[in-house]
């Protein structure tokens, strides 16, 4: 990572690394196509996705740390977005690529904890 004025460049291998992570949870997962249909609020988001606000609220924290997702002020509120429209192109990709799926097989590394 290097450093460009106040802003850090992460380097390719970073950012796909920081997406996966944020990908890795399921809540996570639903929150990002939550905001990928549209903005929302985080009670909106907790109500709908059936999860508290304190959870939601960690998963949020989580998503703005790696750059998904951006904080907007609205009056006395704060709504969420992606953070760039082609994230939800991406997440679009994402779901067509890997829609097949066999679920009778197991990951090389099965054993290793993390592993698919």
């Amino acid at each position: 990572m290097y450093c460009l004025g106040v802003l850090t460049v992460a380097s390719d291998i970073e950012v796909l690394a920081r997406f996966g992570r944020a990908l890795a949870d399921p809540i996570r997962c639903r929150i990002l196509l939550a905001l990928h249909d549209a903005p929302a609020y985080p009670a909106d988001l907790a109500d709908a996705l059936g999860v508290s606000r304190t959870r939601l609220s960690n998963h949020l924290a989580c998503l703005r740390d790696c750059g998904l997702v951006v904080t907007l002020p609205d009056g006395r509120r704060t709504r969420y977005e992606l953070a760039d429209k082609r994230l939800g192109h991406a997440l679009d990709d994402l779901r067509t690529a890997v829609v097949a799926v066999e679920t009778d097989r197991t990951c090389v590394d099965a054993d290793e904890k993390g592993c698919c």
